[in-house]
């Protein structure tokens, strides 16, 4: 019915209903508050001797796979202490028949990248010698310790089949056997590994978005003037989701229904996993393209049910569904409970949610983020401390899925800038004007995002890949304040929650992995420790560890200005 109402839509309007915006200019309603001029981040990509280039594999037909990667990883795959990162390629589309390996070989080949951290501020392309090969048109990818083995593993989605790739340890990696038990061939978007039932190993829960193919393609044209366009989502079904229990080894079972997890309902496009209700249980969020977002509460039992309309988190506060493009989760207002922040389609507005629990209120409007992302598509998202005073700032990744839409709409633009907003400490936000978001705010195309601290310095950075053109690197430029970093080793360490006491505050952080838009970032725990006045504090006082199987750990008189390597 829906691909009936979607053609249906597209035959009367000439767009689909969720594109079909105003015609009328549109003007942005924002005053970015700036104090002052002081640039937050500096592009260091060519510095960083980083050069990995997108490949939409795009051939002028429309395909929706086109528009919608790619994202990466943040992961210390040698184990030397050194964010290494890793870079989803796509293009060229297999089974197009107009495709041309030109362009792929433009850029020094057609498959993802593994860039390794020299420690000097520097990487060096390391694909080859690691033996990460061509795995298909990629989307996304998630970095965690399937196996146990204390080396991190990469779980990499596709248009296509998906590919778990083992760490051997000796710097390469092994593409696993059908017998991993994750071969899934539908079009997924982003993944998440977490611990679903506390048995201190990382299961894996896969977003799948359409049931699309090229042979299923459906031209969408402009009714007026006949030009095509990418189609919107309500032209095609859904493809169902799939969670994976690990047996223990580093293998997978499908367990998607014995877990209670829905085969039908939802367009997914990111994810993120958290202990949302402080029960201990690591939950699941879900966000779904023009279908309501999913919010799988954590039974208890393996088992998980869907309540995000009754917790407040399916919807805007219209009642109405948005596009559910990215999302991060963290505690912005410093209550102590995890909130959620969600990117959605131009017109939309991005949606921030304020967890109290086991209820989330809509709060877009009081945090000061409506306007200012009326008129820009959000992709990638990371709530981090980037100016290290003890609260959560904001970063959304920008790009319409429409390289035409300025045919559309002379009021939107398909290349955005990408956008720094800062954090008052009570979970209200203030756009950062472009001379002090510095080159993060040139227009681009952007999709995935990673937050890190490529050069340990104290200060978090920003990866971004955009689509069809170079991923950047942009390194925190703010003057050093005081901080502390904690790094989680072992059995429960992705979904633990870390509560630290310093200068009179308490600030609450949980480890995740696969967050943002087809992402993964840096695994460690950043804690900034210079807020103003008292605020301001040399050390942690006490920080108590919470693993994802509820055992704890404390710690008094924790040193600054460090990552702390806490082994389970």
């Amino acid at each position: 019915m829906s691909q009936v109402l979607g053609i249906l839509l597209l035959s009367l309007f000439g767009l689909p209903a969720c594109q079909a915006r105003s015609t009328e200019r549109t003007e942005s309603a924002v005053e970015p508050v700036a104090t002052t001029d002081t640039v937050w981040l500096n592009d260091a990509t060519s510095s960083a001797a980083l050069h990995f280039v997108h490949d939409r594999g795009a051939t002028g037909r429309k395909y929706l796979p086109e528009t919608m990667g790619s994202g990466g990883a943040v992961l210390d795959f040698d184990g030397d202490g050194w964010m290494d990162l890793y870079f989803v390629q796509s293009g060229p589309l297999p089974g197009d028949p107009t495709a041309s390996p030109a362009s792929a070989a433009s850029l020094g080949g057609n498959g993802d990248q593994l860039w390794r951290n020299r420690g000097d501020g520097t990487f060096e392309q390391v694909t080859a010698r690691a033996g990460i090969s061509n795995y298909g048109y990629g989307q996304g990818a998630v970095a965690g310790d399937v196996d146990g083995d204390g080396r991190t593993d990469l779980y990499r989605t596709a248009f296509g089949a998906n590919t778990l790739l083992h760490n051997r340890g000796d710097g390469t990696f092994e593409a696993q056997p059908v017998a991993a038990g994750t071969e899934d061939d539908r079009w997924s978007s982003s993944a998440v590994l977490f611990d679903a039932d506390g048995d201190g190993d990382l299961d894996l829960y896969v977003v799948n978005y359409l049931d699309y193919s090229l042979a299923s393609h459906q031209d969408c044209r402009h009714v007026d003037q006949g030009f095509l366009f990418y189609c919107h989502p309500d032209v095609y079904p859904h493809a169902a989701d799939r969670f994976y229990r690990n047996r223990g080894d580093g293998t997978f079972d499908d367990a998607t229904a014995a877990a209670g997890f829905p085969d039908d309902g939802g367009k997914g496009l990111g994810a993120v996993a958290a202990d949302f209700d402080g029960d201990g249980l690591a939950d699941l969020y879900v966000t779904n393209d023009s279908t309501p977002n999913f919010l799988f509460h954590n039974l208890g039992d393996g088992r998980f049910e869907e309540v995000g309309l009754f917790w407040g988190a399916s919807y805007n506060r219209a009642g109405k569904t948005e596009a559910g493009m990215g999302v991060d989760t963290g505690d912005v207002n410093g209550d102590g409970h995890p909130d959620l922040i969600v990117t959605n389609l131009s017109m939309e507005t991005n949606a921030l949610y304020l967890g109290a629990g086991d209820f989330f209120d809509h709060a877009t409007v009081a945090a000061g983020l409506h306007a200012a992302s009326l008129t820009v598509l959000g992709f990638g998202v990371d709530l981090a401390d980037f100016d290290a005073d003890g609260d959560l700032d904001l970063v959304v990744i920008n790009g319409d899925v429409l390289d035409n839409i300025e045919e559309f709409n002379d009021g939107l633009t398909w290349r955005q800038p990408g956008q720094l907003f800062e954090n008052d400490g009570q979970g209200h936000f203030q756009l950062l004007s472009a001379a002090q978001t510095g080159p993060l705010a040139t227009p681009r195309v952007g999709r995935g995002s990673m937050t890190l601290d490529y050069d340990n310095d104290g200060r978090l950075d920003l990866a971004v890949s955009y689509n069809g053109d170079r991923a950047r690197l942009y390194a925190n430029a703010l003057p050093p304040r005081n901080w502390l970093g904690l790094a989680l080793v072992g059995p429960g360490e992705v979904g633990a929650q870390v509560t630290l006491e310093a200068g009179g505050r308490r600030q609450i952080a949980q480890t995740h992995a696969g967050s943002s838009y087809q992402s993964s970032g840096d695994p460690r725990l950043y804690f900034g420790l210079g807020g103003a006045g008292p605020a301001s504090a040399s050390q942690g006082d006490r920080l108590t560890v919470r693993w994802s199987d509820g055992k704890t750990r404390r710690l008094v008189g924790v040193p600054s200005g460090r990552y702390l390597r806490l082994v389970r």
